[in-house]
C-alpha cells in the first residue's frame, strides 16, 4: 500500500515537473537568456516565427513575444528575425567586438536592436542600440557592435553591460517574395567577431 502511494506521489511530481519545465522553455523563461532563440525559419544563422502577431501564434509563441518586448504585428505588417551568434556560431558577447554590415531589405523599412540576455535594452546611456534603414541609408552599410565607441567614427551599436546578448531584426511591411520564400530572398545582416577581450 505504502509503496503504491509512493508511486503515485512520485508519477504526479514527476508529471507535475516535466509540464512546469516543458512549459517554462517553450515560453522561453528557461534556462534563462535566449527569449527569442526559436521559430520554424532559417535565414543564414538569423530565425523567425512568422505565426508571431497572427491568431495562429500558440500560447508559448505569445508568452515569448510579451517576454521579449516585440510589437507582435501581423506578419504582413512586420515580421522578426533574431539570433544570439556570430557567424561562426559563438554566443554573442560584451567581451567582443564586432562588424554588423548589410545592405537594402526587402521591406519598406527596417533596424537591428540589441537586447541583453534578459531580453531588456543595456542598461547604458550610450543612446546607440541600434542601426535603421534612415541610418544606412540605400546601400551597402556597415556598424560596429562594441562596448566602447569606435574612435575611427564608425557608426556603433553599443553592447556595454548587455554581457550576453541578441540582435533583433524588424522588417516593416515586408515584401511579398520575403513572406514567400525567405530564403530566397532575404539576405540578412552578418555579423563577423573583430576581436575579444583577452584574446591572444
Amino acid at each position: 500500500m505504502m509503496r503504491r502511494a509512493a508511486l503515485y506521489i512520485g508519477a504526479v511530481l514527476g508529471g507535475a515537473a516535466l509540464g512546469i519545465g516543458s512549459a517554462l522553455a517553450m515560453a522561453g523563461l528557461w534556462p534563462p537568456g535566449r527569449a527569442m532563440a526559436f521559430g520554424d525559419v532559417e535565414v543564414r544563422g538569423w530565425r523567425s516565427d512568422f505565426a508571431i502577431g497572427s491568431k495562429a501564434a500558440d500560447p508559448y509563441t505569445r508568452a515569448r513575444v510579451a517576454r521579449h518586448g516585440l510589437l507582435a504585428l501581423a506578419r504582413t505588417e512586420a515580421v522578426y528575425f533574431t539570433r544570439a551568434a556570430d557567424d561562426a556560431g559563438a554566443p554573442l558577447s560584451e567581451d567582443c567586438v564586432y562588424r554588423l554590415s548589410g545592405g537594402p531589405m526587402p521591406a519598406g523599412w527596417w533596424s537591428v536592436t540589441l537586447y541583453d540576455g534578459r531580453s531588456m535594452l543595456p542598461d547604458n546611456t550610450d543612446d546607440a542600440l541600434s542601426i535603421d534603414a534612415e541610418r544606412a541609408g540605400p546601400g551597402a552599410w556597415a556598424v560596429s557592435i562594441a562596448p566602447q565607441r569606435p574612435s575611427d567614427g564608425t557608426p556603433w551599436i553599443s553592447s556595454r553591460g548587455a554581457e550576453t546578448f541578441d540582435l533583433t531584426l524588424r522588417l516593416y511591411m515586408p515584401s511579398a517574395g520575403l513572406l514567400a520564400d525567405p530564403d530566397a530572398v532575404l539576405v540578412p545582416p552578418r555579423v563577423e567577431r573583430i576581436a575579444c577581450e583577452g584574446a591572444a
